[in-house]
């Protein structure tokens, strides 16, 4: 098991020039680790066995290559002065013995490296520089090889043992060593007089197994993120990190960071076979350590990339991976046990919709975390919905362009403090649902785009690689290593961070080929037709993954067409001919519009358009569905909700109030964007946020917006309370309408049920008229007395700023008929209002 450790040390660096602090060995993160006790020239150490009898008390003289063969006498001076070599004849001065002291060598170089391969290896280009580099069985020894660039001195350490390196060029240090074994050594490097010690990245077997570079190439992975990127661990009882990548057609990658001032030179990767993944174990390093992929192509091109697998990044603008490991003890424990008990579809799901960033400007996900789980707790909502954490380039994207898909936006904090939030929210009996975007992602060149020199996250074929309404890259859902990336990232959210659902994003856009395409500018699939059978596939992997390896966690799709089975199973075939998507809920997009379209119109005109709020009830089950009036539509001109309402500033906040009403009474999930519910005016912005001053005490109409506020809290307080709202949301049992024709007065009547329950009867008035006498049909009740029905949620209550016409006194039934019911009441109906009625 990886050792955890502190997320947030100071960076691990290796001492820049003029840096005249020696770092200590040890495997703490961000120093340099020795496999023993540190080694200097200051105390003896008795010579162990692994310094051979005819080396102990033996001195060489060697130093830089120069005039006559290796190790024939010639001497260098200290770095960074380097005088001439002295003449090959000048024989070398005795080596003044002392008890029990430290063997220093000063050896002859290694056997040269043929220039071709030197090249390659400085130029980053070797597939296998540890073939190269550490320590080698030659004949007579060992061949010890080291890259520093920009280094004056290098020496190997090891137990009773000090070797001085000879430069050969180009900061390749070398030495041959007359010792039938490794050595547990280290280096000790001389920058600008500064001797530094460091592990020696290049004395490591590989630190990924054949099972994970088989799951990777078959795109099986499902903890990817365990096989891939960087991890702090322990590697022959060294610390330090292991970075692997994935790069099929890269001719080289080599490791570039703070620790070596962003120059990759000396720490270059090595290629793990047909896998396409290039790794490297660098001792010392530990978390805060930022890093990048230097990156070479095919045709030569180099780029310095984010690593895709990052779980950790620096704040935006800069674009830097981090080495992180989790240090989150969790305390959820009790809700993780109990959110799958019953499925979402047939539970209460209230969502709360909110941007982090810009929910409480300023806070941090520690500061959120003290504030959101309490307010979200007091309106009784019972799930909120973050719009995407992952981490983005443009704050003005809300987070719908992913870079890094494994780290949380370093905007508000680091990995931990992000699972700080998500556990007080579910310490406060509110789930978590994430926003995922699967389907596409942005050009920036130190990201995922041409990533390796080619296309290879996005679709091979240039004509489909682009989304033409987002300027944005299309992922290629037929490559197994690319779905694989997107399937373990879903897991990893669910898995990593406790998150209790994932909505996905822009779902029809990956399901048709000819999505905003015109004719000529898509493929027809394998059958002539302009579905995506790869994305229909990763979605259906997605799902049924998802549901098997993280029980009670619910997909939510934000699909806007007529797709067959979006939420069918996926082993289910569907008039389509293929099999369900296997998503727990979908976004109601139709109804979202029609009955916005229908709160816009003036009341007088509304009769002409009574379809609008009662079509929905055609395809009601045709899906598990979900009621979204979500971030789109309150932005770019579509006004607030409050604002798409006709008429002064009372009758839009009571078309408001009554259209909750309808809503929360309607079949399907709810979804409330922030701002929403306090009845904000303006439209949202991601740098402004929600408009908090409406509700201070001191503003002249912050009653108004409280009372909306007010209003739902109680909406979510009597759903929870009342299954007659919930259980049955997909089956028609659970919904029956008294009348959906009356378009003359503009009110629509419907009950609902929850199997042997209570029923409850909502009735909503869309006309500024107060309607008295008002007569419905009622369903039956048991036994011969008759019913009574009382009011429990009326919208035009004072308290919440309506006009206070209500029904206080419980409504009595009659055996008059109405509505094809042998029994009615009769009532006094609010204007531009909702009222709900339970029998008692």
């Amino acid at each position: 098991m990886t050792p955890r450790q502190p997320t947030d040390p100071p960076v691990a660096r290796t001492p820049s020039p003029g840096d005249t602090r020696r770092r200590p060995a040890g495997p703490a993160p961000g120093t340099a680790v020795s496999p023993g006790p540190a080694v200097s020239p200051g105390p003896a150490v008795s010579p162990g066995p692994a310094v051979p009898p005819a080396l102990r008390g033996a001195a060489w003289s060697g130093g830089h290559p120069g005039p006559g063969p290796a190790g024939s006498g010639q001497a260098a001076a200290p770095p960074p002065a380097r005088p001439a070599p002295r003449p090959a004849s000048r024989p070398n001065p005795p080596a003044p013995r002392r008890p029990a002291a430290r063997t220093r060598l000063k050896r002859p170089a290694a056997a040269p490296l043929a220039d071709d391969e030197l090249d390659a290896l400085l130029d980053g280009r070797h597939h296998d520089p540890h073939a190269l580099l550490g320590a080698h069985h030659v004949r007579g020894g060992l061949a010890i090889r080291v890259l520093r660039p920009y280094a004056q001195a290098v020496c190997l350490a090891a137990p009773g043992l000090r070797v001085d390196l000879v430069e050969q060029r180009d900061g390749l240090f070398t030495a041959q060593l007359p010792l039938p074994e490794v050595p547990d050594y280290h280096l000790l490097v001389t920058y600008d007089g500064q001797e530094h010690t460091l592990g020696d990245p290049y004395r490591f077997l590989p630190t990924l197994g054949e099972l994970d570079l088989h799951l990777i190439s078959e795109g099986r992975h499902e903890r990817l993120w365990e096989a891939l990127g960087a991890h702090v661990t322990t590697v022959d009882q060294v610390t330090g990190t292991r970075f692997t990548v994935w790069a099929p057609n890269a001719r080289g990658v080599r490791l570039a960071g703070d620790f070596n001032h962003w120059n990759g030179t000396g720490h270059a990767m090595r290629s793990l076979g047909a896998s396409g993944v290039w790794e490297l174990f660098v001792p010392g390093l530990g978390p805060g350590t930022r890093y990048k992929y230097e990156v070479i192509g095919p045709d030569g091109t180099r780029s310095l990339r984010a690593d895709p697998m990052a779980r950790a990044t620096e704040c935006p603008p800069a674009t830097a991976s981090v080495v992180t490991a989790s240090m989150h003890v969790w305390s959820d424990q009790e809700w993780m046990r109990r959110r799958a008990e019953r499925p979402a579809h047939a539970s209460p799901f209230s969502v709360y919709e909110v941007h982090l960033p810009s929910w409480r400007p300023g806070l941090t996900y520690r500061q959120l975390a003290e504030q959101l789980p309490d307010y979200v707790a007091d309106l009784g909502f019972t799930h909120v919905e973050l719009m995407p954490i992952a981490e983005h380039p443009f704050g003005g994207s809300w987070g719908y362009q992913v870079s890094s898909y494994y780290a949380p936006t370093a905007r508000l904090g680091g990995p931990d403090d992000f699972r700080y939030l998500v556990d007080r929210l579910h310490q406060a009996g509110i789930g978590v649902i994430m926003d995922w975007v699967p389907a596409h992602f942005p050009k920036d060149d130190w990201a995922l785009a041409h990533f390796d020199g080619t296309r290879l996250y996005e679709h091979q074929d240039p004509v489909v690689a682009e989304h033409p309404d987002w300027g944005t890259l299309v992922f290629d859902h037929g490559r197994n290593e690319v779905r694989n990336f997107l399937v373990a990232n879903a897991v990893y959210w669910c898995e990593e961070f406790h998150i209790d659902g994932l909505r996905v994003d822009a779902v029809a856009s990956m399901l048709y080929l000819d999505y905003s395409r015109p004719y000529g500018q898509w493929r027809p699939n394998a059958h002539g037709g302009r579905e995506n059978l790869d994305a229909v596939a990763f979605l259906q992997e997605t799902n049924a993954t998802v549901y098997r390896r993280c029980p009670g966690v619910v997909t939510i799709a934000e699909e806007s067409t007529a797709w067959d089975g979006v939420t069918r199973a996926t082993h289910h075939t569907g008039s389509n001919g293929l099999g369900g998507l296997g998503f727990g809920l979908k976004w109601n997009m139709g109804w979202m519009h029609d009955s916005l379209q229908y709160l816009s119109r003036d009341p007088v005109h509304r009769r002409h358009h009574h379809h609008e709020m009662t079509f929905s009830m055609v395809y009601a089950y045709s899906e598990n569905y979900c009621l979204p009036i979500s971030h789109d539509e309150v932005v770019h001109g579509k006004r607030a909700l409050v604002s798409k309402a006709p008429g002064d500033w009372w009758q839009r906040r009571a078309t408001a109030r009554a259209y909750l009403g309808f809503m929360w009474a309607h079949p399907g999930k709810k979804l409330l964007f922030m701002g929403q519910e306090f009845a904000q005016g303006g439209e949202w912005s991601h740098d402004r946020g929600p408009d908090w001053w409406l509700l201070d005490p001191d503003y002249g109409a912050e009653a108004d917006h409280r009372g909306v506020r007010d209003l739902v809290r109680e909406l979510n307080r009597l759903y929870r309370a009342n299954p007659a709202l919930w259980a049955l949301d997909s089956s028609p049992e659970g919904f029956a309408w008294i009348d959906a024709d009356a378009a003359e007065d503009n009110t629509f009547s419907f009950v609902r049920r929850a199997g042997d329950g209570p029923p409850l009867l909502c009735l909503s008035n869309f006309s500024p008229v107060v309607r008295h006498d008002y007569r419905i049909g009622v369903p039956d009740q048991p036994g011969d007395t008759p019913g009574r029905w009382r009011e429990v949620l009326n919208t035009d209550r004072l308290v919440y700023g309506g006009s206070g016409v209500t029904n206080p006194e419980p409504l009595v039934t009659a055996a008059l008929p109405a509505h094809g019911r042998p029994a009615s009441i009769s009532l006094t109906v609010p204007p531009l209002a909702t009222v709900w009625l339970s029998p008692g």
